[in-house]
């Protein structure tokens, strides 16, 4: 226990999130974090879910606050099979800016001036459908 404490203090503590795609549809917080702590200690877990149908999207991300542990476990999980289904354990990279949905306002094919993107284009005898094209 003792020896554990002090490679602990020695090593460097920064936080490092990981980015895990593969997940199985029915994992969880609770089993992504007890899959990882077997390889390290975990700060926190989190599975994205789809909004509407509540369900996982495969991916998800852990929160390592040991570097060596965090890379250690991106050597041992990343390809290894669950399921039916090939993980990819990587580190995640930053985002930049605030996140959000996208802003498509001024850089959109949607033209005011004739009439929308869902200009009838067919009065003219284009039958390509009802957008701009």
């Amino acid at each position: 226990m003792l020896g554990n404490l002090y490679l602990r203090a020695t090593l460097k503590i920064t936080l490092m999130l990981l980015f895990v795609t593969g997940l199985m549809n029915d994992m969880d917080e609770v089993d992504l974090k007890e899959m990882f702590e077997l390889y390290g200690e975990v700060k926190s877990a989190k599975v994205i879910y789809d909004k509407f149908t509540q369900k996982s999207r495969g991916f998800g991300f852990v929160e390592m606050p040991v570097d060596a542990e965090a890379e250690e476990t991106i050597t041992l999980l990343n390809g290894v099979t669950l399921g039916r289904k090939k993980l990819t354990v990587q580190k995640a990279e930053q985002q930049s800016g605030g996140g959000g949905g996208r802003d498509n306002r001024n850089n959109s094919n949607y033209n005011r001036n004739s009439g929308g993107r869902f200009n009838n284009d067919r009065r003219e005898g284009n039958n390509r459908g009802g957008y701009n094209h």
